[in-house]
């Protein structure tokens, strides 16, 4: 039944071959259910987005089409992408202090294998009162049985670190990391990051990303049902938290 459902262009594809990541792009293009999902995302990304002038900066872009809500976005990849500004890694970023006014993640901070540095070197690049982005994975009693038993990348919620294997630009990951970053050690992030302030974590999409197939997935339902399906769980959103498999994280360099 599961590879009955997974998408042709991916299947039997290594996913930390360049080549998924280009074919990824061109799915969520062609879902127009999944393409709303990121519009959705990037609606919020634009709007978030302080006034006046300053260089944006987007982290694992690959696959995504933020550039075309953000104009003169510099945008980013680990490895070769023709799609992409400049091939780097988000731990050791090559940028003076100060530069960015925003620097934005889009399914990026759960594959960055030590977050620690991360932190450290986006606020090094941030200039005051800019802004760190991101929208993640989350956990919830719902979506730690989807990550935990449903989804490929790993998924642990135990472990004391905010590291892990970089096995592959892809495939290493931890899908928990940045609900363990943000909210279960939300006290150690406070204390060790005092010139990063949450703005403001707002946990969603319980269910849309699933019937949208994602970028591995056949779609479940045709474009024109998401507006439908936002609505319902708009209704739902009491119990976000409980639900959600997402989150729009809104960081400040103070």
């Amino acid at each position: 039944m599961m590879n009955y459902l997974k998408h042709p262009l991916t299947r039997n594809l290594d996913i930390d071959d360049p080549r998924t990541t280009l074919l990824r792009r061109q799915i969520i293009q062609q879902k127009p259910f999944l393409r709303k999902i990121y519009e959705d995302w990037y609606s919020w990304i634009f709007s978030t987005i302080p006034q006046g002038e300053g260089i944006v900066l987007e982290l694992g872009s690959g696959a995504g089409f933020l550039d075309e809500y953000v104009p003169d976005l510099i945008t980013t990849e680990v490895f070769y992408c023709p799609l992409v500004k400049i091939i780097m890694d988000a731990c050791f970023m090559p940028f003076t202090d100060g530069l960015f006014k925003v620097i934005i993640l889009v399914n990026v901070f759960h594959h960055i294998p030590n977050a620690r540095i991360f932190l450290r070197e986006a606020s090094r690049c941030l200039r005051p009162g800019g802004k760190i982005l991101m929208v993640e994975p989350w956990v919830s009693m719902w979506s730690y049985l989807v990550y935990r038993y449903l989804h490929h990348e790993p998924f642990n919620v135990r472990t004391p670190n905010w590291t892990f294997s970089a096995s592959g630009p892809l495939s290493g990951s931890n899908h928990a990391l940045p609900w363990i970053v943000f909210d279960r050690d939300i006290k150690l992030f406070k204390s060790e990051y005092t010139h990063l302030a949450i703005e403001s974590i707002n946990v969603e999409k319980p269910f849309v990303y699933l019937l949208s197939g994602g970028v591995s997935m056949k779609s479940l339902m045709p474009g024109y049902s998401y507006r439908f399906w936002s609505k319902f769980e708009n209704l739902l959103g009491r119990w976000s938290r409980e639900l959600g498999m997402f989150a729009r994280i809104e960081l400040t360099r103070l």
